[in-house]
């Protein structure tokens, strides 16, 4: 889509503070969705051009690294809420909460922008047809053709879901649970639908072993598997194949890529805070976020460098 891309789902346990936090392979997706051609595979966490656009991130790519240390260490000031010098987990994972609102709001203008082109306050499912699909339907390829239309009546299925009303036109709210379905509680079905579709290759209805693997890792010409694909193959034995009958059905997936309690911008924040924490006292100052700022600006605490280019965050 960069059309509707997906969180791309992968469930790991929220992770004691004395170890290193993982994050998981996410299969929902945060990204534009008008664009020429559909790539579902681009990571959210690491795509941070993707994320700003390419005028926006050309821009921050001409910042000299003294100015990016100046701009991000402003940041960590606003994020340091009670103004005590140190950055805690809590404050962090608030910035990075506010930080995805504020994007995915943003987002969603946008591309209401593009598509309402009759002002009308909505969003029908035709408008967005029309525009995301429709020059690519006249192609005369008919493979091009025939995955396009399967796309679109994916995209449809989600736009229906997301229409609370039913009415095939969304407003603001419904627009915004068809961009970005992780967000609303009545769209997590859609979710676990697509992504069983996405890796389900054999399409019997379960997620066996080489499916599971397959979905994140590509054996091109390497002798040997990495060992966090060895960990990935434990992990689907120990934990996501419940019944421990070599594959995971819909319940299973569930827990898998829809993991209960499971934080993503505490996991985020974790994770930043183990990088960054040089004393390793639980909490960052201003000075360890700046000497980590390579770190900092592919990450939601700076929308992936889009608030070191901004003047509205100092």
């Amino acid at each position: 889509m960069d059309l509707l891309l997906l969180l791309l789902v992968a469930a790991l346990c929220i992770l004691q503070s004395s170890s290193k936090p993982m994050r998981r392979k996410e299969r929902v997706h945060h990204d534009t969705l008008i664009n020429n051609e559909h790539d579902d595979e681009k990571n959210f966490n690491l795509n941070y051009e993707a994320f700003l656009g390419q005028e926006e991130a050309k821009t921050f790519n001409q910042l000299t690294p003294e100015e990016s240390k100046q701009r991000l260490g402003k940041i960590a000031e606003k994020i340091d809420e009670d103004h005590d010098g140190f950055v805690t987990l809590d404050e962090m994972t608030r910035w990075i909460k506010n930080a995805l609102k504020r994007w995915i709001y943003n987002d969603m203008e946008r591309q209401w922008q593009a598509i309402d082109h009759n002002s009308d306050a909505y969003v029908s499912w035709e408008e967005y047809k029309n525009v995301t699909f429709g020059y690519i339907l006249d192609e005369a390829d008919p493979n091009i053709s025939f995955n396009y239309r399967q796309m679109m009546t994916r995209d449809e299925r989600r736009f229906k879901m997301a229409d609370y009303d039913g009415d095939m036109r969304a407003n603001k709210e419904e627009f915004t649970a068809f961009l970005h379905p992780e967000e609303f509680n009545y769209m997590k079905e859609i979710i676990l639908l697509e992504a069983m579709e996405d890796i389900d290759k054999n399409g019997d209805g379960f997620i066996d072993i080489d499916e599971y693997i397959g979905d994140m890792y590509s054996q091109t010409g390497e002798a040997n598997e990495p060992e966090w694909v060895k960990t990935e193959r434990e992990q689907f034995r120990e934990f996501r194949d419940q019944n421990k009958d070599g594959r995971m059905d819909k319940d299973e997936t569930r827990d898998w890529i829809l993991p209960a309690g499971y934080d993503h911008a505490e996991v985020e924040a974790q994770h930043l805070l183990y990088e960054s924490d040089t004393d390793q006292d639980g909490r960052l100052t201003k000075q360890e976020i700046v000497d980590k700022y390579d770190f900092f600006v592919g990450s939601q605490v700076t929308d992936f460098g889009e608030a070191l280019v901004r003047h509205d965050e100092f």
